[in-house]
């Protein structure tokens, strides 16, 4: 009889946790468009390293300013990723799409390369402008000689996307619209840097 008041109390406890449940998440993945293909190759490598982030933006929750100086997130919905490595997925993909470059790899991989990008990811969020929310990406980049870490140059990227309306889906939709921008103006100026500098 003990033994069953036993069983009937944790059976009781197990069913009514005193922890709150956790909220269900919506992940999103980066959207993105395929490059067109080049036919033109180069002869040089090129290893893609994973944009440097403040705290705020090294994580899988989406930024938001719903208004200037005020920092805010997106409840119940995450990045698939963590954002520096969501946008070296994106990049990565554009110049797979583009196909000049046949030699690519990460940081992750340590493969010798012949060139490097190295870059720091200033902003990565939403905010409002007018009351509605415009999808803002901005990267500070560095062509590299992998052999002696020399810049070869460096370039700010900037670019911004208004949504189309205030829900969550047309904010990321807006953040894949302006990641194929950014991903476009980043692939053109390696291509012609590395060039430039090889």
């Amino acid at each position: 009889m003990k033994r069953l008041s036993l069983l009937l109390a944790a059976g009781l406890l197990s069913a009514c946790s005193i922890l709150p449940q956790s909220e269900p998440l919506d992940i999103y993945l980066l959207p993105g468009a395929a490059l067109p293909t080049q036919t033109q190759r180069v002869d040089w490598s090129l290893r893609i390293n994973s944009p440097v982030s403040n705290q705020l933006l090294d994580g899988t929750r989406i930024v938001v300013l719903p208004e200037p100086g005020r920092v805010n997130t997106y409840q119940g919905v995450r990045w698939s990723e963590r954002t520096p490595q969501l946008l070296r997925g994106r990049l990565l993909d554009a110049f797979h799409d583009d196909s000049r470059v046949q030699a690519l790899s990460n940081e992750e991989q340590r493969l010798q390369a012949d060139l490097e990008l190295v870059s720091d990811l200033r902003s990565f969020h939403s905010q409002y402008r007018d009351g509605r929310p415009e999808a803002l990406i901005q990267l500070d980049v560095r062509l590299v000689d992998a052999r002696d870490q020399r810049i070869l140059a460096s370039h700010r990227f900037s670019v911004s996307q208004q949504a189309s309306d205030t829900s969550v889906p047309a904010v990321v939709a807006a953040f894949g619209q302006a990641g194929d921008r950014l991903s476009r103006e980043l692939v053109d100026w390696t291509l012609a840097e590395g060039h430039r500098n090889r």
